[in-house]
């Protein structure tokens, strides 16, 4: 999860390119060439965030202009920090809104998981949210259990129902935000671009949400990816726990540790459990989730850190197409690390 803020991501150094994968590009439109073929890098700032893309071809098919347009479509239809953008739209209507095809992608994915997670993920949180400060308007003030219970009526994807292309809202307070999921599509939205051009070797990291297909070329190497473990405390440095390999598909991480407000000596983290309204708070440091698109890892990381590593392991017997590598506090405080049997395959 690094999510689609429309500000700079604090969990963006759980996930980075390992040096095998980055060390021989540089520049914002730099090549490595061979004889046949050559590495072709765009990188920039969007979403709130960094951005590197990295494809293997022949010769510069795509230009950073063309990526740029695709950052400022997405950020028309799914950020709420843009005051024109169609999610934002949505939160200002009294019924709802005619949906783009982004939009619409977006929330049936959004309302699939909801139901799979009962309820521990929900876009409809967008309330509860700006309550605790971390929406569009921050704030550091801790919200009453009155405005609890108001944020809480005005949530909940029940209330919230698709109708052929049009997003329906049932109370005209209900308030969406696809925070959550969004980053991990923009990824998926950049693959299938690039797949569009040929493009068949291609690494897209937004934020630290990462998809990869092929192998770099020249060479032929394994795309290798880093995952850090999180310090201690939150200034102290972090380092590099495991290295996989990623042949294709995505990988996309949500932690609770960096991200948070004060409350006295307790940390509250802006994870928010729909059901209570209030910070999740469990042993879950970080989750790591790979799967066969980006949308899917970015959205599923959120339930699993939300259900805790019991529930988490229970739930991916159920869903195959999923691994995980859970960071966590034992019960005496220790910080361990476990996986599913696929994740490190």
């Amino acid at each position: 999860m690094f999510k689609y803020t429309g500000k700079i991501s604090l969990f963006q150094f759980i996930l980075i390119l390992s040096i095998f994968v980055i060390s021989a590009i540089i520049g914002s439109c730099s090549t490595i060439k061979n004889s046949k073929s050559a590495a072709y890098k765009i990188e920039g700032f969007a979403q709130g965030t960094s951005f590197q893309i990295t494809y293997y071809a022949e010769s510069a098919i795509i230009r950073s202009n063309s990526i740029n347009h695709i950052f400022s479509e997405l950020d028309s239809s799914l950020s709420i920090y843009k005051p024109y953008s169609l999610i934002n739209q949505f939160n200002n209507s009294e019924n709802g809104i005619l949906m783009d095809e982004h939009l619409f992608k977006v929330v049936q994915r959004s309302q699939k998981i909801w139901k799979e997670s009962a309820g521990v993920f929900d876009i409809s949180i967008l309330p509860i949210v700006e309550a605790w400060g971390f929406g569009a308007k921050r704030h550091s003030n801790n919200p009453t259990d009155a405005e609890i219970a108001r944020a809480i009526s005005c949530s909940g994807s029940d209330k919230l129902r698709i109708e052929g292309k049009r997003l329906v809202k049932t109370q005209p307070c209900l308030q969406i935000d696809v925070n959550g999921i969004a980053q991990g599509y923009s990824v998926d939205v950049i693959a299938y671009f690039l797949e569009s051009k040929g493009i068949k070797n291609y690494l897209i990291e937004i934020g630290g949400e990462i998809r990869v297909k092929g192998r770099k070329q020249p060479g032929n190497q394994i795309m290798r990816i880093g995952i850090e473990q999180p310090a201690e405390k939150g200034n102290d440095e972090s380092f590099i726990q495991k290295v996989i390999e990623l042949h294709a598909g995505a990988i996309t991480t949500s932690g609770n540790y960096r991200k948070f407000v004060q409350n006295g000596s307790k940390r509250l983290s802006h994870l928010m459990d729909p059901k209570t309204g209030r910070p999740i708070d469990n042993e879950m440091i970080s989750v790591t989730v790979r799967s066969r698109n980006a949308m899917s890892a970015d959205g599923y990381d959120n339930v699993l850190i939300g259900m805790g590593i019991e529930k988490a392991f229970a739930f991916l017997k159920k869903h195959k197409k999923l691994d995980a590598y859970f960071i966590y506090r034992d019960e005496d405080g220790v910080v361990r690390d476990t996986a599913s049997v696929g994740f490190f395959r």
